[in-house]
């Protein structure tokens, strides 16, 4: 297993955990205990659905639409990607931001999901007080080879759809979200919001042309 295919396999994961059922009771579930849960749930998924297996990129979109990411705060991942200038965009640039981030995030790391084979995922002793929102959950993703890191950042959301929602993810020491800022970052000071949603859209359609869209 090498940095750039576990980056993808992180990414890829973050988006399939969009895909698995979360039962009634997941409001209670311990932030560790969800991540392994849903860690093994996933890769079980994957090694059972030959058209994931292949990176069809309908088909992982399909599956994340209509599970609508209970397990992520979406809004909130793209909100820290974009930067200040969310709170300037207007709830119509935040939805086509998400809308664009989403896509893009699937179209680039659908294709490792053929990679998956004989991972295994251990979840590191929790560090957390009970009273703590927020939280890093700990993991390593074995198989061939060293383990990998692979860590997540989680907040404990109220109300309606309360539980434990994950809003960032980590890769060898590297934040996927901190990544993303940076690009955007150089996109919205040239071109402003509308010019990072123009570009998202135009790697999203490069990317549908790719090899991610064929299986």
């Amino acid at each position: 297993m090498n940095r750039r295919f576990l980056g993808r396999l992180a990414a890829a994961s973050l988006a399939l955990l969009a895909m698995v059922h979360v039962p009634a009771q997941a409001a209670d579930e311990a932030p560790d205990a969800l991540i392994k849960r849903l860690s093994d749930e996933v890769l079980q998924q994957i090694r059972s659905d030959k058209a994931l297996q292949a990176g069809n990129l309908e088909r992982v979109l399909q599956v994340v639409d209509s599970r609508l990411m209970p397990n992520v705060d979406f809004r909130r991942m793209t909100a820290a990607a974009v930067g200040p200038a969310w709170r300037q965009a207007t709830p119509e640039q935040q939805k086509r931001l998400q809308d664009e981030f989403k896509t893009l995030l699937v179209r680039t790391y659908s294709g490792a999901l053929a990679q998956v084979s004989d991972q295994t995922v251990s979840v590191k002793p929790l560090r957390a007080e009970p009273a703590d929102t927020e939280v890093i959950v700990r993991t390593e993703v074995r198989g061939r080879g060293d383990p990998i890191q692979l860590d997540y950042r989680l907040e404990k959301t109220p109300g309606q759809g309360a539980g434990w929602k994950i809003y960032n993810l980590n890769v060898l020491g590297v934040w996927l979200v901190d990544t993303y800022r940076s690009q955007f970052a150089q996109e919205i000071n040239a071109k402003g919001v509308d010019g990072l949603i123009a570009s998202l859209a135009e790697r999203n359609k490069t990317n549908a042309a790719g090899p991610a869209k064929k299986g």
